[in-house]
């Protein structure tokens, strides 16, 4: 990553007045690289060697360690918890809608209106 303008240094590049192209950090880190691949240096022994110098802020992407491991694994695990959290409220809300049955502790029916609602069924059930 360039240290100017929090670019990686590959991309880094500044348009308009006089001025374009690379800033002056990512130039001289360029440079660096440019001089140390020259001597015969591996990838690996470069980027340790940045690390040291610069910290791991000059890495393009987090290595997958220690507390990093959350900026890999974050995108995938909170789709899934929230994928869970809606599922789990859905079915809450679902089990609470259905129809509780009727308690026997209701209202007494006399014998008489259930007679009399009897007689009324029938008679529209005959027209």
């Amino acid at each position: 990553m360039c240290g100017g303008c929090d670019d990686t240094v590959g991309t880094c590049n500044h348009s308009g007045g006089a001025f374009a192209g690379p800033c002056a950090t990512a130039q001289a880190e360029l440079k660096e690289i440019d001089q140390r691949i020259s001597r015969g240096e591996s990838d690996d022994l470069i980027l340790q060697d940045f690390v040291q110098e610069y910290g791991p802020s000059v890495l393009v992407s987090p290595p997958a360690k220690g507390f990093d491991w959350l900026v890999w694994v974050m995108p995938v695990l909170l789709p899934v918890l929230a994928f869970a959290l809606v599922w789990a409220l859905v079915r809450r809300w679902r089990h609470r809608a259905t129809l509780q049955p009727a308690t026997v502790a209701g209202p007494p029916v006399s014998d008489e209106l259930i007679a009399r609602a009897r007689r009324e069924a029938e008679r529209e059930s005959d027209e």
